[in-house]
């Protein structure tokens, strides 16, 4: 008896779902490459220097000053808590390093920040750590901003 009529083999799969397929995998490697590029910090392969001061000193204190300032009178005003008003303070005085010198100062430790060779920056933020970080009560605000006004004021 012949074989059954209702049989048929398996339909073959048109070569455009291929390319498709093929096209979507280039596309998702093209864009980790690019997401993995972009990423990147600027300058990671040059050997490590460090971005240019900013040459205006005088500016840059008083712009930080000012900050300092607005931080106390915040803290004062009720609108910013102590705590926050020391890790401001604290966070001032390290984007000023950075903005002054291109240590990257806000990444770094206090512990990183003794071994380099800036003492001051060291010593001010140090000062400032009992308001950051120590259980109530904490030391005044005052306290901490008249410490970031000395180290910036006295900056060379």
């Amino acid at each position: 008896m012949p074989a059954e009529q209702d049989f048929f083999g398996p339909m073959q799969y048109s070569p455009a779902w291929m390319w498709v397929a093929v096209l979507l995998l280039a596309l998702t490697a093209a864009w980790f490459v690019f997401v993995f590029a972009s990423s990147r910090r600027p300058g990671a392969d040059d050997g490590g220097t460090r971005p240019a001061p900013l040459t205006d000193l005088a500016v840059l204190k008083a712009a930080y000053l000012q900050r300092i300032e607005e931080a106390e009178r915040a803290a004062a005003a009720g609108t910013l808590s102590a705590r926050a008003a020391h890790q401001d303070i604290s966070h001032l005085l390290r984007c000023f390093v950075r903005d002054a010198t291109g240590v990257d100062a806000p990444r770094m430790t206090l512990a990183d920040l003794e071994r380099h060779p800036l003492p001051s920056a060291a010593a001010a933020v140090g000062a400032i750590y009992p308001g950051e970080f120590a259980p109530e009560p904490l030391p005044p605000v005052a306290q901490a901003a008249a410490r970031a006004r000395d180290m910036v004021g006295t900056w060379n």
